[in-house]
């Protein structure tokens, strides 16, 4: 270890000890002291790849907790000794020895920090498994989280020193995870600068702009704070009040986040700060000095009643509580303004840590809560861990809305749930049941969208299943979840139905019933899994008798040899073989255009003309026909013989003046001797035979189909163009037959 580094752990040692004299009890003192001396002698001379010290990576985590998160000398005690658990042989024992010495929290927390190190980080969004385990340790203990966010925030701050490629992992790690769960516990402090580092990393130039701008208006919104703050300190210290008053920059990631939503300039986000009124208040006074205050600041300028959020009265999940507002201030400029006291204060800073001091220790019931859904969740075998990590990260940073079960409870869920969600979050029997409801006496549907304190009654039915389209319109993560959970569960039981129908039929058929078949068939209906497949059989979405004509087919061309010669000689016979004109170059079959040999035949059903792109079909009794590429037959016949297709063109030019028949579809105008005109034009003025014509009439309008012989695809063309230009006539295409 250099001096540089013995100066620099000095340095962290004295700032830990300098912590715990002011804040813990003379034993804490005493027990972190031990825990510090422990932990230097196990890591020792050890260094993290980014070359720093582990034992001062150890300091800085504790220091975190301590005078960043306010944590309890537990926690300060597990981030002491959190790397230390690796480098032990026998950890069972090495836990036993600190369990006597530090306490049985101490152990707890250092379990879940050893399960989280222990996973493949770099695989953790990849494989399931990992971030599954990884997901469950944190819903596990709200401390294990704690301590983790501290150290996140430690690699983060250090993240420079880290090789590229572990930069990008840990900063995407830290902003699916570790900076949601910091904005949940109310970490706002820290939940911002992870944000920050992570944009830092991720998209440097734009967080370097941003940066700078905010430098270049430093001075502008000092003064414009200080013309905005006069007035109102004057008015509350008139009034008694003992307060504090101070501006707040937005973080660089929520200016940057807002010009990415709203696709603006950095000069056209107007909210880049917001003035905070913090009052020293007892705190059966709170809530009533808050709102003073909101009508003092009211009262000297114009609010915005469509921005007013009131989480005094109700705060959120995390328990943040405050009063906000936004006014227009000096020079027409709208104001963010923030009333809370100092205990409100001291929760948005340090979260879910300083809920506890306030509330003696309890944990928070309502962020309890929450973790246990995460659990639930987390136990749906089918889980997707993407959905779940878009679906969290989405989830945490989401306004609140604030609704009332029909006997009063209060439930909280986000800002666009639906009748649906709300469903779900009383029970996944209700949700799966829901069929529409009453709110606020009104009958509504399950995709009706809740408004704040809305009173709502949900609606069941036995007979009622969710459905695939329910994912589409509800939004909470325990609704979507539950949902998959059941229609997987549908899936399953649809699945052996079908399973057992098609070992049934497969044996009436006498058809083996192996995994080789099961995966040509999966191919054929273009199908992954065979659960799907047997799922679809049960729901008749695959008629089972189309399986077992593509079975039949398959073993008929395993029957036959590979090659097309072979393929025709069985067809066709050795002598008819031998008179076809096959291009050897690339195994086209040459058209004669006279179509004299007896082998090819044009197909009816589509009627090929010279120019048109075509193919042969080797048919049992007729020859080979020859198609059009667009016959509407094609796809089928491809799809079921395609050992019998043959590539085909024609041979030149038509000099013999073969006539081909071409089928017309015409519609126009019901004008008078309109059929006539049309005979006119196609016999006289476009020299061609004509063999039938039809035509309907009713409504004015006039419909029909003409049969036309011609040389080829430019002279069909022609006729086309001529009957186009004609006058009364709407449409012309070509008809197959």
């Amino acid at each position: 270890m250099t001096n540089k580094d013995e100066l620099y752990i000095l340095e962290l040692e004295d700032q830990l000890k300098s912590y715990c004299v002011s804040k813990l009890k003379e034993e804490e003192i005493d027990k972190v002291d031990n825990a510090r001396r422990l932990a230097s002698s196990i890591l020792s001379n050890r260094k993290l790849p980014d070359g720093e010290p582990y034992y001062a990576h150890s300091l800085g985590v504790a220091l975190i907790a301590g005078e960043e998160m306010g944590l309890a000398s537990d926690s300060i005690i597990a981030s002491l000794l959190h790397n230390t658990t690796a480098l032990q042989t026998d950890i069972e024992e090495y836990l036993n020895q600190i369990n006597e010495s530090y306490g049985e929290t101490v152990v707890v927390i250092l379990r879940g920090l050893t399960k989280i190190n222990s996973l493949d980080k770099d695989n953790i969004a990849i494989q399931s498994d990992n971030f599954r385990r990884l997901m469950m340790t944190l819903s596990g203990d709200i401390r294990v989280i704690l301590v983790k966010i501290a150290d996140q925030l430690r690699d983060m701050r250090n993240l420079h020193y880290f090789p590229e490629e572990k930069k990008m992992s840990f900063a995407h790690e830290t902003n699916y995870l570790y900076a949601p769960f910091a904005h949940r516990l109310g970490l706002y402090k820290i939940n911002s600068e992870l944000q920050d580092l992570w944009l830092k990393t991720i998209h440097s130039e734009d967080y370097y702009f941003i940066d700078k701008n905010l430098e270049k208006t430093g001075s502008f919104r000092e003064n414009f704070v200080s013309e905005f703050v006069k007035p109102i300190e004057d008015k509350l210290k008139r009034k008694g009040f003992q307060f504090e008053m101070k501006a707040r920059t937005k973080s660089i990631y929520s200016i940057w986040n807002k010009m990415q939503k709203k696709k603006v300039d950095f000069e056209d986000v107007h909210d880049v700060f917001a003035i905070r009124v913090i009052l020293d208040s007892e705190q059966h006074e709170e809530k009533s000095n808050c709102w003073q205050v909101f009508s003092i600041v009211t009262e000297h300028y114009q609010t915005n009643p469509n921005r007013l959020r009131d989480w005094i009265s109700i705060p959120k999940s995390n328990g943040y509580e405050s009063l906000h507002t936004t006014v227009l201030g000096p020079g027409s400029r709208w104001v963010e303004v923030q009333i809370r006291t100092t205990r409100m204060n001291d929760t948005a800073e340090n979260g879910l840590a300083a809920h506890w001091r306030y509330k003696g220790g309890k944990e928070s019931g309502s962020f309890d809560d929450w973790l246990k859904s995460v659990r639930e969740i987390l136990e749906n075998p089918d889980l997707n861990p993407f959905d779940f990590i878009d679906e969290f990260k989405t989830n945490v940073y989401e306004d609140e809305l604030f609704v009332f079960t029909p006997k009063g409870d209060l439930k909280k869920l986000r800002a666009d749930a639906t009748l649906l969600d709300f469903a779900y979050d009383i029970h996944s029997q209700v949700g799966d049941q829901c069929v529409g409801g009453l709110v606020n006496g009104k009958k509504v549907s399950i995709k009706h969208k809740l408004q704040n304190g809305d009173h709502i009654s949900i609606e069941t039915s036995k007979s009622q299943k969710p459905k695939m389209d329910w994912l589409e319109f509800v939004v909470t993560t325990k609704a979507k979840s539950r949902i998959k959970v059941s229609l997987n569960e549908e899936q399953r039981k649809l699945a052996e139905q079908g399973k057992e129908i098609v070992k049934r039929k497969f044996k009436n058929w006498k058809i083996d019933y192996n995994d080789r078949i099961i995966q040509e068939v999966l191919d054929y209906c273009k199908i992954k899994l065979s659960k799907d497949l047997y799922a679809k059989i049960a729901e008749d979405k695959i008629d089972i008798l189309d399986i077992k004509n593509f079975i039949t087919q398959k073993e008929e061309k395993a029957n036959n040899n590979d090659t097309t010669q072979t393929n025709l000689e069985a067809l066709l016979g050795e002598d008819l073989v031998d008179d076809l004109n096959i291009d050897g170059s690339d195994d086209f079959l040459v058209i004669d255009n006279n179509i004299t040999n007896v082998v090819y035949k044009l197909s009816k059903c589509c009627n090929p003309i010279l120019g048109d792109d075509i193919f042969g079909f080797v048919t049992i009794k007729e020859g080979i026909k020859i198609h059009r590429r667009t016959c509407p037959n094609a796809p089928q016949m491809l799809e079921r013989y395609p050992y019998r297709m043959l590539k085909a063109k024609w041979k030149g030019e038509n000099n013999t003046k073969k006539s081909f028949q071409a089928t017309l579809h015409i519609t126009g105008l019901d004008q008078t001797n309109i059929v006539g005109d049309i005979s006119q034009l196609v016999s006289k003025e476009a020299g061609i035979q004509m063999r039938s014509i039809s035509f309907d009439s009713g409504n004015g309008q006039i419909e029909g189909i003409i049969k036309v012989y011609v040389y080829d695809l430019g002279h069909l063309e022609f006729l086309m163009q001529k009957l186009k230009n004609a006058r009364g006539i709407n449409t012309v295409s070509r008809s197959d037959g």
